[in-house]
């Protein structure tokens, strides 16, 4: 079962292109430390500003680095339905364990036509998918009662959701059943989402903490709350501090703190200012990275 601390990979750049090398350094670090799986290609991984063949090539190292160690949900999210079906079947194809696909941007469709949107990239591939409500990036809410309806199809496993309302864990639960799996699609209220039943983070924060974020992660799993707040209290600057400025760039500064990979963003993001590397740097020697 999909649980625990699985990191939204950054997908390091260096002077424009895929810095292929530092992103499977990447995937080799968040293994070693005890990462429970591995996100390709989310938000987290400048999806929308890679090309497919680019969207493609990443999974397919992330796959390889893998090795099977840890599963690998690909992101396979478009607001075009004939485009996320489309990453879907590469996803597939290059191995990938499972895909994560975002609700529709900008399109702002019904929840009718949300059901539409889901059904056809389940009926087109058979891979599970985990749906992805961040209606802070989307516009489009997916209702608790869609979410219902999402878990009867055959191919829908859980839901990674970023709403900040935790109590949709308890109705997602009474809706979609005890087996569907939810994960917190926010580092700052994962730990009280896990409280209310949830497995799990795709987590920003484990780009750059990874062996907190999973022992966190652990904790919770096993009802060991007290080791859970300890070292959540650690982690709590640096999950504000990486979205003090628009995410990834902070993410990305860290590693490169880290000397990890660059720090470099595609537009129209752009790298942090002075201002946020401070707030950044602080936050991660409270965390005792650095």
């Amino acid at each position: 079962m999909v649980h625990g601390s699985i990191p939204a990979l950054i997908t390091p750049f260096r002077n424009g292109i895929v810095d292929e090398p530092a992103f499977q350094a990447l995937v080799e670090r968040q293994i070693a430390a005890g990462s429970h799986g591995l996100v390709p290609c989310g938000t987290t991984g400048e999806s929308v500003t890679l090309s497919l063949e680019e969207h493609v090539r990443v999974v397919e190292l992330c796959v390889e680095a893998a090795a099977k160690r840890a599963p690998v949900i690909a992101g396979a999210g478009s607001n075009n339905t004939a485009h996320a079906i489309e990453l879907a079947k590469r996803a597939k194809r290059a191995g990938a364990d499972a895909v994560l696909v975002v609700s529709p941007y900008y399109n702002k469709p019904s929840q009718e036509g949300l059901v539409a949107h889901f059904k056809a990239i389940n009926d087109a591939v058979d891979i599970p998918i985990y749906v992805y409500n961040v209606p802070g990036r989307t516009v489009t809410d997916i209702s608790v009662e869609t979410v219902g309806r999402l878990a009867q199809l055959k191919n829908v496993a859980g839901i990674k959701d970023a709403t900040s309302d935790l109590s949709r864990v308890a109705r997602h639960r009474a809706l979609a059943g005890e087996k569907f799996i939810q994960l917190s699609g926010e580092d700052g209220s994962a730990l009280g989402f896990n409280a209310h039943g949830g497995r799990g983070c795709i987590s920003v924060t484990a780009n750059v903490a990874p062996e907190l974020c999973a022992k966190m992660q652990e904790a919770t799993l096993r009802g060991d709350f007290e080791t859970a707040r300890a070292i959540d209290d650690k982690l709590a600057p640096l999950h504000k501090a990486l979205f003090c400025e628009p995410s990834p760039a902070p993410a990305k500064h860290a590693c490169s703190l880290l000397g990890l990979c660059s720090d470099e963003v595609r537009l129209p993001l752009l790298t942090c200012t002075d201002a946020a590397k401070a707030q950044i740097r602080s936050a991660m020697t409270h965390a005792g990275l650095i």
